[in-house]
């Protein structure tokens, strides 16, 4: 504990500013870790987990990480598959899944996918549906989701403009799982994260049996799941479709997101990788002209940019909703992991999108 103390008050403004979030309610928790490459400079944690039982933060404590699962599960998935020459970037959902060829989804690329270039609307709530056929009998939630995606019109021609979209990366899950033979949740595991020595990233099977781990943070107070989450997905269509998919459904903490983002760091870099392929990333990083989105990851943005001001061109990193970040630069080697449960309790707080960029700013500063 000392030493935690004294680690925090070597960088107090760094400190002072987390917990204001926490005092301005921001969030009621977060945990921060800063480092430059493999070198941890900070690593805090900040109030609670839960509100209701005032639970404290713990640096280790779990989060689910909302959509950074589309960088660090669902793109590096499939870099892997890539990698080994059993899918390329051009390669279109007709030559991969039977149900799409005879529709405007079959010339879409695995890259426009991975870009969210597709045409593909932003987000639909799929879930009601899949609720109402389970209510009715139905008991096949992941094939339910995959019915509504083939037949969801597109909002555009396949290439044409780049709309964030969860439905991409929802047919990417089932693209990988397809090839490999494996779901997503064994996949990464096998192939990622337990090569890399990683033990807490992972998904919540819906359908096995619960994990309790008192290092659990809670997100929504759901109003029609009817209570608090904890350690059950947040996002309403991939906890319909059992807790498992290409948009949402990682958990994980701040230190094995930061192994990770080592890993990626190096591929960016063009040094020695324990996973990944330096050439597969650098192609899946490479830029367009006028489009924030590269190939599973965001990049600064010119103008109020959630990475702050100061992260060079060149970085890499992504939002979840549930109030998760990462980022990192390969010009000075920074890596920056923000957990929060700023939607503990309710999503309606949106307090984050300003202290985000001002954190960002303020560690760049520090160790930039």
């Amino acid at each position: 504990m000392k030493d935690l103390v004294k680690h925090l008050l070597k960088y107090p403004a760094i400190d002072k500013m987390m917990t204001a979030g926490v005092e301005e309610s921001v969030f009621p928790g977060a945990v921060l870790l800063c480092a430059r490459g493999n070198d941890v400079l900070f690593h805090g944690a900040y109030g609670v987990a839960n509100l209701m039982d005032q639970c404290p933060m713990q640096r280790n404590a779990v989060f689910d990480l909302a959509s950074l699962t589309k960088p660090l599960a669902t793109a590096l998935a499939v870099s892997l598959l890539v990698k080994e020459g059993r899918v390329s970037l051009d390669t279109v959902l007709g030559d991969v899944l039977p149900m799409v060829q005879q529709t405007p989804k079959a010339k879409i690329s695995i890259d426009m996918l991975l870009r969210h270039t597709s045409g593909l609307p932003a987000h639909r709530e799929f879930f009601t549906s899949i609720i109402k056929e389970q209510a009715s009998g139905n008991y096949r939630p992941r094939q339910l989701l995959r019915n509504l995606i083939v037949a969801e019109p597109l909002d555009a021609e396949p290439g044409d403009q780049q709309v964030y979209s969860d439905l991409g990366y929802m047919f990417l899950s089932w693209v990988i799982e397809t090839i490999s033979g494996q779901r997503l949740d064994r996949f990464v595991w096998e192939q990622i994260y337990e090569p890399l020595g990683i033990r807490d990233l992972f998904f919540m099977d819906l359908a096995g049996e619960p994990i309790k781990n008192e290092r659990l943070v809670s997100t929504q107070t759901c109003p029609w799941r009817r209570k608090t989450l904890t350690g059950e997905v947040d996002d309403d269509n991939a906890w319909a479709a059992g807790g498992i998919e290409g948009h949402a459904g990682l958990f994980g903490s701040a230190a094995s997101i930061h192994v990770l983002c080592c890993e990626i760091l190096n591929a960016l870099c063009h040094r020695s990788t324990i996973v990944l392929n330096p050439g597969v990333i650098a192609s899946f990083v490479r830029q367009e002209q006028g489009r924030d989105y590269v190939a599973g990851f965001d990049t600064p943005s010119k103008l109020n940019s959630s990475s702050g001001s100061f992260f060079s061109s060149l970085s890499v990193g992504h939002l979840g909703f549930t109030g998760t970040s990462f980022w990192l630069d390969p010009d000075s080697g920074l890596i920056v992991v923000l957990l929060t449960n700023r939607v503990h309790p309710s999503r309606a707080n949106q307090k984050i999108k300003k202290f985000r960029p001002r954190l960002h700013d303020l560690v760049s500063l520090i160790f930039g």
